[in-house]
């Protein structure tokens, strides 16, 4: 997963100011939360993409980090990560403040991020200063170029409030929750031939504060979509998720999270929460 050399950036973007958090040395996850992509976990104890209302109740998950391909021939993926001296404030700034420029996205995970693109629509509501912090992420797409282990792909990320997921707003509190970060997702290789089905997911990053900072606690479902709050199976029958897809995303979510979770206070605090 790891590539020791990343491209250089442009004259332009060298003149950024945050452009060093693109050179720095990455943080790298620990190589005990590594060795749980190894194999796949029990599909068994996956959850299920009807239940997401669980991740509500107090505690935990029996398993917080792991993958496996599900006997539907869906896909899942569950990853927790802990971010210490980052706050809700922070994430929800950095998922508007990220989706305005390639470098901004590039920051997150130099091996594997390569372009970020949103409407003009969609920048003129990111960068309106009236408009709440998780609106300036949820109701818009976002179309990134990335590599998560299988070649440069595609991807179009439509991200969704709490209640278009499918969440109980009833029990969407502050003492459950600080903020979500949900999304469809479409993908498709970068060359891949004209008409090529796009290969849809669903995302969820369930964000909540700890002692000291916060915690992602991420899940994905490949081969769904949702759909007026529910999960809809997309897959043709017979269809089934190559190992290789949710190992490759578990594996490189690790890396891009562990990385942000070390610059982000950082950066919050130099550009001063303004997105701009």
């Amino acid at each position: 997963m790891m590539v020791s050399n990343i491209k250089n950036l442009t004259a332009e973007e060298n003149k950024k100011s945050y452009a060093k958090y693109y050179y720095r040395e990455p943080a790298l996850p620990s190589p005990e939360q590594l060795s749980t992509m190894d194999k796949p976990m029990d599909p068994a104890k996956a959850l299920p993409a009807t239940n997401i209302n669980d991740l509500l109740n107090p505690g935990y998950l029996e398993v917080e980090t792991g993958w496996c391909v599900l006997p539907s021939g869906a896909a899942y993926v569950a990853n927790l990560t802990k971010m210490p001296g980052v706050t809700v404030d922070m994430v929800n700034w950095w998922f508007a403040w990220h989706s305005l420029e390639d470098l901004r996205y590039k920051l997150w995970w130099p091996q594997g991020h390569s372009s970020i693109a949103i409407n003009p629509e969609d920048r003129r509501k990111v960068l309106d200063p009236k408009i709440p912090a998780t609106q300036k992420f949820q109701g818009i797409t976002h179309h990134v170029v990335e590599d998560v282990g299988g070649g440069p792909e595609n991807i179009y990320i439509s991200f969704l409030s709490p209640e278009e997921f499918g969440f109980d707003m009833s029990r969407f509190k502050a003492s459950n929750v600080g903020t979500l970060v949900a999304a469809n997702g479409l993908s498709s290789l970068v060359n891949a031939p004209p008409g090529t089905p796009q290969a849809p997911a669903v995302m969820c990053h369930f964000v909540r504060a700890i002692p000291g900072g916060v915690e992602f606690r991420s899940r994905f479902w490949l081969g769904y979509y949702r759909h007026e709050k529910n999960p809809i199976f997309m897959l043709p029958p017979g269809m089934r998720i190559p190992d290789f897809a949710p190992r490759g995303l578990a594996i490189h979510n690790v890396y891009e999270y562990t990385n942000l979770a070390a610059f982000l206070p950082q950066l919050y605090n130099e550009q001063k929460g303004i997105v701009e």
